[in-house]
Parts: structure tokens; sequence; C-alpha cells
């Protein structure tokens, strides 16, 4: 056994093993940080655009539409879909309520006669 204690030279090998196993595990965790923003981009760039104009569903598949929205309303909850400017507009004229938020009525021109 070496009794001796270790010089300042074996010290400073020592800490540069050390150093260089910290360096390597931070260039990892920048790999991975740089992958999964590459991954969160390419998925912005996959997600279908809003649409112009949104049917607020009811509770089940066989009751009708609660509200008209404009695209992107955030008052539209989670049950909708997204559906052209004539079904919007008809929806208006049979009855469907517009959204008081986002006033799709004002924005497709409809006025209650």
């Amino acid at each position: 056994m070496n009794d001796r204690p270790p010089s300042r030279l074996d010290m400073l090998r020592f800490l540069e093993r050390v150093q260089a196993a910290d360096l390597e595990r931070t260039r990892r965790w920048i790999a991975d940080e740089e992958r999964r923003e590459r991954e969160r981009r390419a998925g912005e760039e996959r997600r279908p655009p809003v649409p112009d104009w949104l049917l607020e569903l009811g509770l089940n598949r066989d009751a009708p539409p609660v509200a008209v929205h404009v695209g992107g309303c955030q008052m539209a909850g989670k049950r909708w879909k997204g559906v052209p400017r004539d079904v919007a507009l008809r929806a208006l004229t049979e009855g469907v309520e517009a959204c008081s938020h986002c006033r799709p009525d004002a924005e497709l021109g409809f006025l209650e006669g």
C-alpha cells in the first residue's frame, strides 16, 4: 500500500477527470434540449391551421350545436368542429346562438331580422 498523500499533480488530474465527466453530461443535456426544441417546432409547423369558424357541439352527438364562434375563440370550450362560412351562417339563421365574446354574427355580417 502506498502511504504517501496524493501529489498536487495527482489531485489536478483527478479534478480534470471529474470536470471532463461534468462537461460531457452538460453537453448531453444541451443535445437533449436541442432535440426537444426541434421536435416542439416541428409539431407546431405540422399543426393544422385554426379554422375560420367553429360550431360548439352539445353534450352528445345527437344534440344540436350550442354556439357559433370565430376560429380561435377561447370561449369555444372543448367540443367544437371547424366549419366553412356557409355552415356557420346557416347555423345562425337556424337559431344557434352566436358567441357574445367573439361575435361571429358581426364578423359574418349576419343581422337578425
